[in-house]
C-alpha cells in the first residue's frame, strides 16, 4: 500500500516513516511537475531504506 501511495503522493510517505523535514522538502519538490519523478524516486528509496532498517532492528 505504501508503494502505491509513495508512486502517487510521495511526500506523504517520508510523514509515515517519521520523517516530516524530508517529507516537506519532497513536497517543494513535488510542486514543480519536472520534480514529481525524482521525488517518487527518492521516497521509493526511503521507504526500502526504511523497511531494511525496521528488519535489523528487529534481529
Amino acid at each position: 500500500m505504501r508503494l502505491i501511495l509513495t508512486l502517487v503522493l510521495p511526500f506523504v510517505v517520508f510523514f509515515t516513516i517519521n520523517r516530516p523535514f524530508q517529507g516537506i522538502f519532497c513536497l517543494l519538490l513535488q510542486i514543480t511537475v519536472i520534480g514529481w519523478i525524482p521525488a517518487a524516486i527518492w521516497a521509493v528509496y526511503a521507504l526500502g531504506q526504511y523497511k531494511t532498517d525496521k528488519k535489523i532492528r528487529t534481529m
